[in-house]
């Protein structure tokens, strides 16, 4: 296999304004076609739901949150807006796609997947799963500049999603369904490119975390050399979720805090995210236990040998990751998603991206797909700059 060529922007500037009509002038092209298909999205979401949505209205009501909270990336949305030749709603409307959807009253089937160990050598990542229409509207970036530079992936017009930081702060990104999600908060994106621009350390992405007012939901877990914590945020306050006694975190698209777990949406409309979050506790605790070892649907064959990506057995790098995360509907639980050939927009989900964090190196490793079809040709590296 080959190496799939995603595009990467390579994002400097000394000011937020400057930082972001880079990002405008180098994806404009892919920023108006993302907005095209976002901008159906909103509308088939709402009218299936008997709603109607003042986009532009909802974007800026989001962008004065933002203003309140992190006025810099209020200046780096407007540079995008100007790089791009788009009006500035339209970016704020992109970055705040997860609460806009949230007022259409989308459903968020077929989500992300989530794993991470803490140990010798902390380490994770994910499957990102999003709607098929927008397979080809995201993008690797390299974005330095701000007081951490930081690499990942995130979609046309958004700061950020998935990444690490130069100083070893890494975030992996999964949704969540709170009864009172809505479009009023900063955007759970914008809070993902703040720590990532800004965070020195474990305890300084937390504390930004946990202190962001948010109005839609979602878990940011926060990955370190040696600690990592999921941050469950929602517009009923926050919860830190600290890994198993084993060092495992495992996250799908259901709170595990009790009290938030309370008012949970997504967890009683969907609940496939528990059987996907069961079937990969479960292969995690099968590949610990060696080599011939497995549960249904699970191949853990060379479990107990250092596999190419040269980590060792108990670290969860790209290699493992595969295995552990290639599982489909027929193997118990879809975590790797394949779009029907048919269906309407909004209903197409598929897995669009592996991506394996190492914090200690600073680094990612980005597989264009489902954990299903990557090999030892098909991942992309990229490391956090420096300063």
């Amino acid at each position: 296999m080959s190496t799939p060529r995603r595009t990467t922007l390579r994002i400097t500037g000394d000011t937020p304004r400057r930082r972001g009509e880079a990002r405008g002038r180098q994806a404009r092209a892919g920023i108006t076609r993302a907005w095209q298909v976002y901008e159906e999205l909103f509308a088939t979401v709402a009218a299936g739901n008997a709603r109607t949505l003042d986009v532009p209205a909802l974007a800026l009501r989001t962008v004065r949150a933002t203003r309140a909270w992190a006025p810099e990336l209020v200046a780096e949305m407007e540079g995008v807006a100007e790089g791009a030749g788009l009006p500035f709603w339209t970016i704020a409307a992109l970055n705040a796609r997860t609460e806009i959807l949230a007022e259409a009253g989308a459903p968020r089937t077929g989500e992300c997947s989530t794993l991470v160990r803490v140990g010798p050598r902390t380490a994770g990542g994910q499957c990102w799963d999003w709607h098929q229409e927008l397979a080809d509207a995201w993008h690797l970036q390299t974005v330095n500049g701000d007081a951490q530079g930081f690499a990942g992936i995130t979609e046309h017009g958004i700061l950020a999603k998935i990444g690490v930081n130069e100083a070893g702060v890494g975030v992996l990104f999964n949704i969540l369904g709170h009864a009172d999600d809505a479009a009023t908060g900063v955007p759970v994106h914008l809070v993902a490119r703040q720590v990532l621009g800004t965070a020195g350390s474990f305890t300084e992405a937390v504390a930004l975390l946990t202190g962001a007012p948010v109005s839609a939901s979602t878990v940011i877990t926060v990955v370190t050399p040696d600690r990592a914590a999921s941050v469950e945020l929602s517009p009923g306050g926050s919860a830190v979720v600290a890994p198993d006694d084993g060092g495992l975190l495992v996250r799908t698209n259901h709170f595990l805090d009790p009290v938030l777990a309370a008012a949970e949406l997504r967890g009683r409309r969907e609940p496939e995210t528990y059987d996907r979050h069961r079937l990969l506790t479960e292969r995690v605790r099968a590949h610990d236990d060696g080599p011939g070892t497995g549960v249904s649907g699970t191949d853990v064959s060379g479990a107990g040998a250092p596999g190419p990506d040269g980590l060792g057995p108990d670290v969860l790098g790209p290699d493992v990751l595969v295995r552990l995360l290639a599982a489909h509907r027929d193997g118990g639980a879809e975590v790797c998603c394949h779009a029907p050939a048919e269906g309407r927009l909004g209903s197409r989900w598929a897995t669009l991206a592996t991506v394996a964090l190492d914090p200690a190196e600073r680094r990612l490793a980005v597989h264009d797909g489902g954990p299903c079809s990557a090999g030892p040709g098909t991942w992309t590296p990229l490391t956090a700059p420096r300063r």
